[in-house]
Formats: C-alpha cells, sequence, structure tokens
C-alpha cells in the first residue's frame, strides 16, 4: 500500500508539471506498466483530480475541476506560497486579509519542520516601513482583471485628484502595483488618449461595454507607461539630461521612481526627470551622482543647478579640510 501511494503522488507531480504525458511515458518515469499506470489515473479521479485523456494519443494531462483538490508543492515552492500569503495579509488588497492568514495556517501546519523555520527565519527578519497605501477591494481588482482579460470596454466612477467626479470609459490592458498604489493602463475612449487611473478612486459599474480590438500600449508596455507617466510626465517641473554612462550601468543607480531612462550609444544616455518644484529636481538629478549635460528643463533650471554648485563648493573650506 505504501509502494502505491507513493506512485499516485509522484504520479501526480508529474501531471502537475502542465504538460501532456503519453501513457508509456508515465510508465517508463515510475517503472510500471501501462496498464497499471490506467489504474493509478483512475484513482486520482475517484479523488477528486480532473485527469483528462489527451485526444489523439494515449496520454493525459491535469485540467481545472470544479473544485479544488490538494497540491503537491516543493520546498521552493512552499516556501514562496507561504511568503506570498504573510505578504497579502499585510497588503493593500482589502478583503483577502483573513482568507490568506486562513490560507497559511493551513500552510504552515503541515510544512517540514525545515521550511517552517525558513518561513519564520525570514518572517523576524523582514520589517515593513512606513504605510501600504490605500486599501483597494479584492472585488474591484477581479473587475479590472476580468475585463483586460475579456478585451472588453471598462465602465467607471471616476475621482480626480481634485475632487471631481466623472463616469469613464475606456479600454483596459493591465494592472500595476507602483509604490503604494495601484493603477490601471487604459485607453480613454471620450479623451482618444492613454491614460493612468488610480484604482483606489475607481468603481467599476456595470454592465461592460463592447469588446475592443486591442491596441499597442506605448512605452513598451503597462509597467514602463506608468513609470514614465508617474516619473517625469505627471509633474509640473521636467528636465532631460545626458548622462555621461550606459543606460545599463546608469539603471543601477536609477530607479523607476526617480527618472526614466533612454538609451542613446554605447557611452551615454538620457534620463528624463519630473518633480515638484525646481529645488526637488536639482536634487533628483544630483542625487544620481553621475556626470550629466543638461539638455532641456524649465526656465530658471540653469540657474537653480549653479546655485546648488555653487552652495556646495562654499561648504567646502579652501584647505579642503
Amino acid at each position: 500500500m505504501l509502494e502505491t501511494s507513493a506512485r499516485l503522488l509522484r504520479l501526480l507531480s508529474l501531471l502537475q508539471t502542465h504538460r501532456d504525458w503519453s501513457g508509456a511515458d508515465l510508465a517508463g518515469r515510475l517503472g510500471v506498466t501501462v496498464r497499471t499506470v490506467r489504474r493509478d489515473v483512475s484513482r486520482l479521479r475517484e479523488l477528486g483530480y480532473p485527469v483528462e485523456a489527451v485526444q489523439g494519443a494515449a496520454g493525459y494531462r491535469l485540467g481545472a475541476g470544479a473544485s479544488l483538490p490538494p497540491l503537491l508543492l516543493d520546498d521552493d515552492e512552499a516556501v514562496a506560497v507561504a511568503v506570498g500569503l504573510r505578504t497579502a495579509a499585510g497588503g493593500s488588497v482589502a478583503g483577502i486579509e483573513e482568507t490568506s492568514l486562513r490560507a497559511l495556517g493551513k500552510l504552515e501546519r503541515v510544512l517540514p519542520s525545515r521550511l517552517r523555520y525558513r518561513v519564520n527565519a525570514l518572517q523576524r527578519a523582514t520589517v515593513r516601513v512606513g504605510s501600504s497605501g490605500p486599501e483597494i477591494g479584492a472585488d474591484t481588482l477581479m473587475a479590472i482583471a476580468d475585463a483586460c482579460r475579456r478585451n472588453e470596454r471598462l465602465r467607471f466612477g471616476y475621482t480626480g485628484s481634485d475632487g471631481d467626479g466623472s463616469v469613464r470609459e475606456a479600454e483596459p490592458y493591465g494592472l500595476v502595483n507602483f509604490g503604494r498604489h495601484w493603477y490601471l493602463v487604459a485607453y480613454d475612449v471620450d479623451r482618444d488618449d492613454w491614460r493612468t487611473f488610480r484604482v483606489d478612486r475607481l468603481s467599476p459599474r456595470t454592465p461592460s461595454g463592447p469588446r475592443f480590438a486591442p491596441r499597442e500600449v506605448p512605452d513598451g508596455g503597462v509597467a514602463a507607461f506608468v513609470s514614465r507617466r508617474l516619473a517625469y510626465r505627471a509633474w509640473p517641473f521636467r528636465a532631460t539630461v545626458t548622462l555621461h554612462v550606459p543606460a545599463a550601468t546608469a539603471s543601477e543607480r536609477v530607479w523607476p521612481g526617480v527618472g526614466v531612462l533612454e538609451p542613446v550609444d554605447d557611452a551615454s544616455c538620457l534620463m528624463h526627470v519630473g518633480a515638484d518644484s525646481l529645488w526637488a529636481l536639482v536634487w533628483m538629478i544630483a542625487s544620481v551622482d553621475l556626470d550629466f549635460t543638461l539638455r532641456d528643463g524649465p526656465p530658471g533650471f540653469p540657474d537653480a543647478l549653479r546655485a546648488h554648485a555653487e552652495r556646495c563648493l562654499r561648504a567646502v573650506p579652501e584647505d579642503g579640510r
């Protein structure tokens, strides 16, 4: 019986790799006959695992069922799931905290001691600094994600940064969790332009709109689009400088919230930066700590750069001590 149980677990592990298996391949992996494989597949089906027959070949795959049967996880997968559940329990998605803790409790009860130690050690060594931002309802995220998947227009009420409300209709392309907020990247149908929307200010309305033909998202994808909007386009003061290093080198110092990099050649790149004041713009460029040349900036920005440089020089005594 022990040999049969162990073989069933091994068979289930193979099927969970999301590929089609022939009966002969499974028999070879398990060291049994094809007839034994057929019997073991029948046992898995009796336990609730939706093992499907592959049409056109004497093979099998694991499909999606009406209920969730137990899953087999290797060590790294189990640790990743446990860490993800702990993060979700204290994250910004409302309504899943209790569910995450309940699932985590079930998982930790069956974790081997060596894995439970790794998960707990990471938890003890990790400290969350600051708030996680506005909470988002899981239903809201799922409604948006479903519209993205179906290529259906999304109708929603939206409250702008000025507090004014409006009803919008847009083609949704993706959700991005950036910093403390969730953002929807969408093509605004009424304004005939691409937009980012704060999800915590958004309320989906039903029914959803018609299906749409997907467009190409600017800047290379939804993540890059949000990064560029938040780091550059959305700010009242914007500047572009040439950094005298390759983009790959600059990327080690310029995280997405600081600026947007644009490769030029093997020895230089452009950095686009935005801020809410000239002083903040100067600080952000200087903080990168790389040689640069100003290409474009708002009125008064060259004088602000010179004033900062002179202030730094005055801070150093003439003897250099």
